[in-house]
């Protein structure tokens, strides 16, 4: 059984410190879910992920790896 894809957006508080690091937080979404689409963006500090991966799967993976995250509201 597929799992259904869906949009999710992530903030990342301290994104201006990972702004030049945004390609690592793009390969940490993709361990979870290397069909996925990652889009970020430093200015918002927001990353946006189409993913069949869950929320608490992809919140945890950016938090192991040292990137955490909270879901941006609405998403």
């Amino acid at each position: 059984m597929n799992k259904e894809i869906g949009m999710l957006r992530f903030q990342l508080r301290n994104m201006t410190t990972y702004g030049g690091r945004a390609n690592s937080v793009f390969k940490v979404l993709l361990s979870v879910d290397p069909n996925a689409s990652v889009d970020t963006d430093s200015a918002t500090r927001e990353v946006r992920v189409e993913s069949s991966a869950t929320k608490s799967d992809l919140l945890a993976t950016l938090k192991d790896a040292g990137c955490p995250a909270e879901r941006c509201p609405g998403f």
